[in-house]
C-alpha cells in the first residue's frame, strides 16, 4: 500500500482541523442562539468586564479589597452608564421629533427629485422597512412587545452587572478554575489563549469608546457650527453607532446629513458630508492607529463579514457582539501561532 504524499496529508489534516472547527462553531453558535436569554447576559458582562478591568485593578494595586473594588467599579459604571444614557436619551427625545420631520422632508426632496425614474415616497419607505426587518428585526418586535420586554431587558441588565462583579473580583478563581479543567501539559496554553483572547476584547473595548467619544463630539461641535437641527441628538447617534464599526458610522452620518440637506440646504448639506468624512479619515488614519495599535488588527471585510454574520444570527444585538467576539478568535489564533512557532503543544 502507497503511502500519500506528505503535501497530501498535510491539507487532509488541515481539512480535518477546519471541518472539526467549524462543527463546534456551528454547535456553539445553535446553543447560544437557543439559550439567548441566558447567554446574552454573560456576553454584555465579558464585554463590561473587559471595560471595566484597567479600573478594578487601578483600585486593586491601592490596596483596595478585592469585593470592595469590584463594588465601586460597579458603582461608578451604573452612575457613568446611567448618566451618558440619560444624556443620550433626553437628546434624542429634545430633538427626535425635529430629526425625524427633517427625514421625512428629505425623503419628500428625493421624491421629487428622482420621482421620475419611478422611486415615489412609497418606495422609500417600503426600501426603509425592508432595511430595518433586515438589520433591526429584533430591536423592532423588542418595541412593539412593549413593557414585557423592557422589564425583560431590565433584567438582563441587572444580571449583567451582577456578573460583572463576580467576574471582576473572582478572576483569579476562574483562571484557576479553568487550568483545573485542562490536562496538566495543555494548562499554561489554555491560559494563554484565554488571556490572549481577553486582552484583544478589553483593547477593543476601550479604543472604540474612546473612539466613539471623539467622534460624537467632533461631528456634533461641526452641526453646530453649521446650525443643523438636532445636532446634539444626532452627535449621541454617532456615539452609539460608533459600537458597529463602518456601518453604525455610516448610518449615523447619512442621517446627518440627511437632516442638514432638509433643513438647511444643499450647500450646508455638503459642508455636513466635509465634516462627517473628515471625522471618518482622522479616525482611520490618527485614531484606530494610535488608538488600538496594540489590539487585533482585522481587515474591513473581516469585519463587514462578522457583522452581517451577527446581524443573521441576532439583529442588532449581533451586529454589537461581533466584532468583540471575532476580535477575541483572532488573539486566540495568535496565541496558537505563537505556541507553534515556539514548538509548544
Amino acid at each position: 500500500m502507497h503511502t500519500l504524499p506528505e503535501p497530501v496529508r498535510r491539507v487532509a489534516a488541515w481539512c480535518v482541523v477546519v471541518l472539526l472547527v467549524t462543527g463546534v462553531a456551528a454547535v456553539g453558535v445553535w446553543l447560544c442562539v437557543t439559550l439567548r436569554t441566558a447567554v446574552t447576559p454573560v456576553l454584555l458582562a465579558l464585554l463590561g468586564t473587559a471595560l471595566l478591568g484597567p479600573l478594578y485593578r487601578r483600585l486593586v494595586a491601592m490596596k483596595v479589597q478585592r469585593s470592595l473594588a469590584a463594588g465601586l467599579t460597579c458603582a461608578a459604571v451604573v452612575a457613568v452608564v446611567g448618566g451618558a444614557g440619560y444624556i443620550v436619551v433626553a437628546a434624542l427625545i429634545d430633538t427626535g421629533d425635529q430629526i425625524v420631520t427633517s427625514l421625512r422632508r428629505a425623503a419628500a426632496d428625493l421624491t421629487e427629485h428622482f420621482g421620475a425614474a419611478g422611486t415615489s415616497l412609497d418606495d422609500l419607505a417600503g426600501n426603509a422597512r425592508n432595511l430595518l426587518g433586515t438589520f433591526g428585526g429584533t430591536a423592532a418586535s423588542g418595541v412593539i412587545s412593549g413593557l414585557s420586554v423592557v422589564g425583560e431587558m431590565i433584567a438582563m441588565a441587572v444580571l449583567a452587572l451582577l456578573l460583572v462583579f463576580f467576574f471582576l473580583r473572582d478572576s483569579g478563581r476562574a483562571v484557576r478554575g479553568l487550568r483545573s479543567l485542562v490536562p496538566p501539559g495543555g494548562a499554561d496554553a489554555v491560559e494563554a489563549m484565554g488571556r490572549r483572547a481577553f486582552e484583544a476584547v478589553e483593547g477593543f473595548m476601550r479604543g472604540t469608546t474612546f473612539i466613539a467619544l471623539i467622534d460624537a463630539l467632533l461631528i456634533t461641535a461641526g452641526l453646530l457650527v453649521l446650525r443643523v437641527p438636532g445636532a446634539v441628538g444626532l452627535g449621541a447617534l454617532v456615539f452609539v453607532g460608533a459600537y458597529i464599526p463602518y456601518l453604525g458610522a455610516f448610518i449615523s452620518g447619512a442621517v446627518a446629513i440627511l437632516v442638514a440637506l432638509a433643513d438647511r440646504g444643499v450647500v450646508i448639506a455638503l459642508w455636513a458630508v466635509g465634516v462627517v468624512l473628515a471625522v471618518q479619515l482622522i479616525e482611520g488614519h490618527v485614531l484606530q492607529p494610535v488608538i488600538q495599535s496594540r489590539t487585533v488588527q482585522m481587515h474591513p471585510a473581516v469585519v463587514m463579514i462578522a457583522i452581517t454574520a451577527g446581524a443573521s444570527v441576532a439583529g442588532i444585538l449581533g451586529m454589537l457582539l461581533a466584532v468583540p467576539l471575532t476580535a477575541a478568535a483572532f488573539g486566540v489564533i495568535g496565541e496558537l501561532r505563537k505556541l507553534y512557532a515556539a514548538g509548544g503543544p
